[in-house]
């Protein structure tokens, strides 16, 4: 947890300030038992009213004063730790981002849910138990102990045995309590996980009808949660009434003690009540340290998790998100145009993209290489279709252009750079994406269009809008462009979703344009107006198409078929319909009767 401390130091005034404004409440409330003793041996026992009366006054009086410090500690606490938790969620999240596809494949989604939620606010919890409740019962039990002192040095020796004690059961439950708390954490993430895959694919467990397999599910990885905070729950069971017998031990020797030195005459019968006060305020404090260093053995386990996301050294092939110049190269690629009016005349300058002996393979399966030797070239202005059976490497092929992940081995060049040597914000914001599952964010229509350029202008919206044959469905909406989508665009069909993606993608206007089987779920009419309407607007531009559906790519330049991560054909559709049984067998299967009509 020390190790998070940076995050405290911009509101260090107000964190040092909390505790010594609870060190001047708990110095009110360790003077109230002196006073009542003054009370009891010299007014009620000499029959001194006014004393009685000058005293309670005074005792009003600290009470006040120990009010204002509670009520400053708790007030700056407050607003210590919600700074820190706010800045700490926002450098997690910041840092998630930052990742490499490779890094974030190490971290479930749920697991990085429960760190961003869960353990940062067990971090601010703990920050506020710190502050307050912690400094409180410190600074009493180390007040009592020396009031203690002060009023009988003899009866005081009566802690001697008892707090070793508790500091033994201390160190112990601590021991035993760390692994069941990280224990449970990780519990926490498989429900969190389960209930993220269960309520994003709802739909399809209610169409495959595998409710009851979903509850089993779930009630396990609910169960071993349960399971693993009873575990936690049941050692720590036995610290309170074990802390209680030993206070209430201790109390009964006080009383057994310092009764015999009242009736003696060598104690006041006052500072008798004065000590036992203060010596229960030594073992309460104590009991409440316990539960406080509960809470730090907890919050520890949170903030191994959180500092493991925070500690992840950023992937040195990862690029910087800026938009900062290498080696002078900021005119590798042409920046979109300004689309003041989308027509012929603002055509968009295509690039040159080669891929020169890639291979990639994933960390977490090193023997199972997905791509194997891949080399093509594309010119500007030129289409690209890919084909293939799914798991042939069509997706992963495509997203090594943006870096999404890093070619294993081999070279990827646009305009003639490697794009290793490419600024990343430069490179990303020069390739327009369609990816495979179309992915929207609540809120309404026009935000999701305009993701890629929030500046655009209405008319630059609709166009492209219209260009995806997505204006037609939009404009019916009783809201239209501002009609709010649901999380994921639930309340859209699939087909609604993808041409909105695509629509996003071309408002970029980006010197390469890749469709990753974006028109799946398009039926053929309207995806054959996509195509006319692409290559009106995207002329100039260099597209990457990848298709289950040969009609897809039938205009292609060039069409590359790929095969268990190798290319096995490539060349225009009539010639490789001309040399290539394997396109032959996926045409056929795929156009039956239309096959006569395009031979």
């Amino acid at each position: 947890m020390w190790k998070l401390r940076s995050f405290v130091k911009p509101y260090w005034f107000i964190t040092l300030l909390a505790p010594l404004l609870m060190v001047m409440e708990v110095c009110m409330d360790l003077s109230q038992p002196r006073l009542m003793a003054t009370i009891v041996n010299h007014g009620v026992a000499e029959g001194n009213l006014a004393l009685i009366w000058s005293t309670g006054l005074h005792m009003l009086g600290v009470a006040v004063v120990g009010l204002i410090g509670g009520a400053g500690c708790t007030f700056f606490t407050v607003k210590a730790a919600q700074n820190f938790g706010a800045d700490l969620r926002l450098s997690v999240f910041e840092k998630v981002q930052s990742l490499s596809f490779r890094q974030l494949d190490t971290f479930s989604t749920g697991s990085l849910i429960t760190r961003l939620t869960s353990d940062v606010m067990q971090m601010l919890n703990i920050l506020q138990i710190l502050l307050r409740q912690f400094t409180r019962e410190a600074s009493l039990l180390i007040g009592s102990l020396i009031m203690a002192v002060v009023i009988s040095p003899r009866l005081s020796l009566i802690l001697l045995a008892v707090v070793p004690i508790q500091f033994v059961i201390l160190y112990l439950l601590m021991k035993r309590s760390t692994p069941l708390f990280r224990q449970m954490q990780t519990k926490i993430d498989r429900v969190n996980t389960v209930m993220q895959e269960s309520t994003t694919g709802i739909r399809v467990i209610k169409a495959f009808v595998r409710a009851a397999f979903e509850r089993t599910r779930f009630g396990k990885a609910n169960t071993d949660l349960l399971n693993a905070s009873l575990s936690s729950a049941r050692a720590l069971a036995t610290s309170g009434p074990l802390m209680t017998l030993i206070l209430n031990i201790s109390i009964v020797a006080v009383l057994w003690f310092g009764g015999a030195q009242t009736w003696s005459g060598s104690m006041a019968i006052g500072d008798l009540a004065a000590f036992i006060i203060y010596i229960s305020q030594v073992l309460f404090s104590l009991v409440s340290i316990t539960n406080t260093l509960m809470n730090i053995s907890r919050a520890q386990v949170s903030a191994e998790r959180i500092r493991e996301v925070l500690e992840t050294e950023v992937d040195p092939n990862e690029p910087a998100q800026d938009q900062e110049q290498v080696q002078n190269k900021s005119d590798l690629l042409e920046p979109h145009p300004s689309l003041a009016a989308l027509s012929p005349a603002s055509l968009v300058a295509g690039c040159e993209l080669e891929f020169e002996r890639v291979s990639f393979v994933y960390e977490s399966a090193p023997d199972q290489p997905v791509l194997h030797d891949i080399s093509f070239k594309a010119l500007p202005g030129q289409t690209i279709g890919i084909l293939g059976a799914t798991g042939s490497g069509k997706s992963t092929l495509v997203s090594l252009i943006p870096r999404l992940y890093d070619a294993t081995s081999g070279r990827i060049r646009l305009n003639g750079v490697d794009v290793k040597d490419i600024p990343a914000g430069q490179l990303r914001s020069q390739v327009g994406i369609v990816l495979q599952q179309s992915i929207l964010f609540s809120g309404t229509i026009r935000d999701n269009i305009l993701f890629g350029r929030p500046e655009a202008s209405d008319t630059e919206m609709m166009a492209v809008a219209q260009a995806a044959e997505a204006d037609s469905f939009i404009s019916k909406l009783p809201d239209g462009y501002e009609a709010k989508l649901g999380q994921r665009g639930v309340n859209l069909s699939g087909g609604q979703k993808q041409r909105i993606a695509i629509a996003r993608a071309l408002l970029l206007r980006s010197p390469l344009l890749v469709l990753d089987d974006s028109t799946s779920a398009i039926d053929l009419s309207t995806e054959k107006r996509i195509q006319r309407s692409l290559q009106a607007l995207m002329a100039g531009s260099t597209r990457i198409i990848i298709a289950q559906r040969v009609s897809s790519v039938l205009q292609a330049d060039q069409i590359l078929v790929l095969d268990e991560g190798r290319i096995a054909a490539r060349g225009t559709h009539e010639e490789l319909l001309a040399t290539s049984t394997l396109y032959q067998d996926i045409y056929n299967s795929q156009q039956g009767k239309e096959a006569a009509l395009h031979g």
